[in-house]
């Protein structure tokens, strides 16, 4: 391996290393621009002759971080669902393009990343009305990471910058969750309207909207008391798709009895309707259906159950999600343990229950404590007599 430098211009260098051809064995030479004196530049071309010597070289390149990240997006379809590639293409060509698009992949440095971030937060917005948020600022370092560590793998890069890179703090939001009293009122509400199943499902088994719209009766068995939750419904561009659950595992769910007698009513009901245009229900009807018995959008869902939810009054106002999260506080300020709790839920770890739902926590140690008490008060209240 050979190399020299050429002084183009005071401070400027060309570092001009001979590369063997591969298939023709020919000598080949690669140019690399270096500004700074003399002995830097010699520098430089001893690191660039070692890294040849070595097997790590890496050959300089043009291409800008816009088109690598086409490329990486194309390769990243047949990685993830559809509906994570459509939200990494959205933060990728309207968030990361517009403030690094330009820069050269193999330039792109820490300092870079983080002034990107900082334009970001301050005017970022498409419209021109200010920054983005803490948390979309957060996503936009998540892919980044992500696409160069690809670019790691593909030898396009040594290192992956945005690991040197600290993204904004997002500061975790509130989550709302109805009490015992708001959730009676919630029901009486959403009872006369189509939505009373999705919102009895929410608050009595903490399913997610996808679960919802994708709950056939082949998986509800009334006579156990049971759901089996096993696929979810997910919304994309080209249409509405069935998928495996969020944790990946299918999971079964006991119905409390107020379900159960709901759901009976309900499926009478729509055996009836369904009968009006020459339908029955079948073990793939969905149980929260369109009055023909098609299948309902979950963005339809999640529309209808805002819109509903508006009319009501003294409810406040808490997105579909957040009936899931009421159904988890309900269990653990019940003393349901949370690894049943975690069960119930889906989650892939009891962690992430504890985790999401540690604002109930402290109220169960003040009952544990006060149970403790009560139990070491009686044996020595014993000892004694």
């Amino acid at each position: 391996m050979k190399g020299h430098i050429r002084e183009r211009s005071p401070g400027r260098w060309a570092i001009v290393l001979d590369l063997p051809d591969p298939e023709t064995g020919k000598r080949r030479r690669k140019w690399h621009s270096f500004a700074g004196n003399k002995r830097e530049a010699q520098k430089e071309c001893a690191r660039l002759i070692t890294e040849m010597g070595s097997g790590i070289y890496l050959e300089p390149a043009k291409e800008t971080l816009l088109q690598f990240l086409e490329r990486w997006l194309k390769h990243m379809r047949s990685q993830v669902a559809p509906r994570s590639h459509e939200r990494y293409v959205e933060i990728a060509r309207k968030n990361l393009v517009p403030v690094l698009g330009q820069a050269v992949l193999t330039k792109l440095r820490p300092e870079q990343i983080s002034s990107a971030y900082a334009k970001a937060l301050e005017s970022g917005r498409r419209d021109g009305k200010g920054g983005l948020s803490p948390r979309t600022v957060h996503h936009m370092h998540r892919i980044l990471r992500q696409a160069l560590d690809q670019a790691v793998r593909w030898r396009m890069l040594h290192h992956n910058p945005a690991d040197l890179v600290k993204p904004p703090k997002v500061e975790r939001r509130a989550m709302r969750a109805l009490d015992a009293a708001e959730t009676a009122r919630l029901l009486a509400h959403f009872r006369p309207t189509r939505m009373f199943v999705p919102v009895l499902l929410g608050v009595t088994c903490g399913l997610r909207r996808g679960e919802v719209t994708a709950l056939t009766w082949g998986a509800v068995d009334l006579k156990t008391g049971q759901l089996s939750i096993a696929v979810s419904s997910e919304q994309t561009k080209a249409g509405v798709r069935l998928k495996e659950t969020k944790s990946g595992r299918a999971r079964v769910v006991a119905l409390p009895s107020l379900a159960v007698d709901e759901l009976r009513r309900h499926r009478l009901a729509q055996a009836e309707e369904l009968l009006r245009v020459g339908e029955k229900v079948t073990q793939t009807t969905r149980v929260f259906a369109q009055a023909d018995g098609s299948p309902v959008q979950p963005n339809s869902l999640t529309h209808e159950f805002v819109r509903i939810l508006r009319q009501a009054r003294g409810l406040p106002r808490i997105r579909f999600h957040d009936l899931r999260h009421s159904h988890a506080t309900h269990l653990l300020a019940s003393g349901v343990h949370p690894k049943i709790a975690q069960e119930r839920l889906g989650h892939s770890s009891v962690g992430i229950t504890l985790d999401l739902y540690s604002h109930v926590l402290p109220g169960m140690q003040a009952d544990a404590a006060a149970k403790v008490d009560a139990a070491l008060r009686e044996a020595i209240d014993k000892t004694r007599g």
